[in-house]
């Protein structure tokens, strides 16, 4: 089933970029000011300090550009994300030789 679009373009942006890092985005109806949750593909206990890397998209913020900073931020400072980067980085680990 495919989402609904979100009604600011800077946001929408975001929401792409972390749909295409396997981000899941959850709807909200009724519930507030809140739009939906962007929730993180790995919900481990190590991502963030074990507060599972997850955030209230607002439906009409007071600044969008400011809003997409900061659910660009959380995407981006994912702690699990990080160690994966990393390890791609160092590439495989070395075989033991005998």
């Amino acid at each position: 089933m495919t989402r609904s679009k979100h009604s600011k373009k800077e946001i929408e942006k975001v929401l792409r970029y972390a749909e295409a890092l396997g981000w899941t985005i959850k709807a909200r109806n009724g519930c507030g000011h809140a739009w939906g949750t962007l929730l993180c593909p790995d919900n481990s206990a190590e991502c963030r300090c074990g507060e599972f890397c997850m955030t209230s998209i607002w439906s009409t913020p007071k600044n969008p550009d400011t809003h997409a900073q900061q659910l660009r931020r959380v995407v981006d400072h994912c702690s699990v994300r990080k160690m994966r980067e990393a390890a791609a980085m160092l590439g495989p680990a070395p075989q033991d030789q005998e």
